[in-house]
């Protein structure tokens, strides 16, 4: 194996699958990546066995075919550390991928292409594609809901549920819940859930570069499949059923508050400072036309901030988390922020003021 590439040309691949890559690994050869030369394309293919991402770049000059397997982290390393402008030539020679850039010479260990896992090839059940904008749309306005290393595996991730002329996105972790559903032109006879990792959710918004450009979704019955220009992205799903969201929405909210959405969210910042630092409980305090945020803490020191609302209903005092409630203020866009509540033991549900494609529920607290 043998060719010469520019140092820009091999960095972006290579840093978005070395993300792919754990730095601690039991098997020593999941912390390479795996070098491939056809032709005049170069492969480069990262995973931790759940995860895969295969990046390829056509190069110019001509090469000598081969593969072999390098730490990701050392030739990312290289790479970053060389001038912008650099041309790499790199070589396999016995056991060892000399690399050359200028008057730098580097010679890395290497491990058989023939040890690399690779996912293997299932049939999709199900093919469709949308704008890399529309899904990175809907993978931020509900990723920061998902569970992180929750015993209940099935919350560590997000469920895309595919139905016909419809996308929808729902991540929860038993405290709060966000949704976001997109209007498409799939074609699906019947409704079609999968739960995507955590971790294999993060890696396709990193991959979702290109607004304007098209990505292509397969769904088969154990993986999902993401190709965008250069790059082809598996990621195992998550066996397991995710619980009802219909169930978990508020159906029974009579007061509706409209705020405005970015003088609320500094007002929670404010007031979360003096909050307790375990528990980040805050008061919410509504009468006619004021929203009162409270907090205190052990230390007996106390915040308070008063807001203008469009609120006329019986007064309401309830406690909620105030990190939840920042997450969901700071996805949203809009500038009013819709509040439904019920009563001081309910869910509220909040919503974008004259957008409803995303929903989000967050859970009282007790204070």
């Amino acid at each position: 194996m043998h060719f010469t590439i520019s140092r820009e040309a091999l960095l972006k691949p290579l840093q978005l699958v070395a993300g792919v890559v754990e730095r601690r690994q039991t098997l020593p050869v999941l912390s390479n990546v795996l070098l491939e030369v056809r032709g005049q394309q170069l492969s480069l293919t990262g995973t931790d066995l759940e995860v895969e991402l295969i990046g390829r770049v056509m190069l110019d000059d001509r090469a000598v075919d081969g593969e072999i397997t390098v730490p990701a982290r050392k030739l990312m390393d290289i790479c970053k550390s060389l001038p912008s402008d650099a041309l790499i030539d790199i070589r396999l020679d016995e056991q060892k991928l000399l690399v050359k850039a200028g008057r730098s010479r580097f010679s890395l260990s290497t491990l058989p292409a023939r040890d690399f896992p690779m996912v293997e090839e299932s049939h999709g059940s199900l093919n469709f594609s949308l704008a890399q904008a529309r899904l990175r749309r809907l993978i931020e306005r509900t990723s920061f809901a998902m569970a992180q290393q929750d015993v209940r595996y099935y919350l560590n991730g997000m469920l895309l549920e595919v139905s016909a002329g419809q996308l929808r996105a729902v991540a929860t972790d038993g405290h709060r819940l966000a949704m976001c559903v997109l209007e498409s032109s799939i074609e699906a006879q019947e409704r079609h859930q999968v739960i995507v990792p955590r971790k294999g959710i993060l890696e396709l918004q990193r991959l979702l570069t290109e607004p304007d450009e098209l990505v292509g979704i397969v769904l088969s019955p154990n993986h999902i499949r993401a190709t965008a220009g250069d790059f082809t992205f598996t990621s195992k799903l998550v066996d397991g059923k995710f619980p009802d969201y219909q169930r978990v929405l508020p159906r029974n909210g009579d007061k509706l508050v409209v705020a405005d959405r970015q003088a609320l969210r500094e007002a929670l910042s404010r007031t979360a400072i003096l909050s307790n630092e375990k528990y980040r409980g805050i008061r919410l305090l509504l009468a006619s036309g004021l929203l009162k945020i409270q907090a205190n803490n052990p230390e007996q020191e106390e915040a308070e901030e008063e807001l203008q609302a469009d609120y006329f209903g019986e007064a309401l005092e309830v406690g909620f988390n105030v990190s939840y409630l920042l997450d969901v203020l700071g996805v949203m866009t809009t500038e009013q922020v819709r509040i439904t509540l019920a009563d001081a033991n309910s869910s509220a549900l909040l919503q974008e003021a004259g957008n409803d494609d995303s929903t989000y529920v967050v859970m009282p607290m007790r204070l």
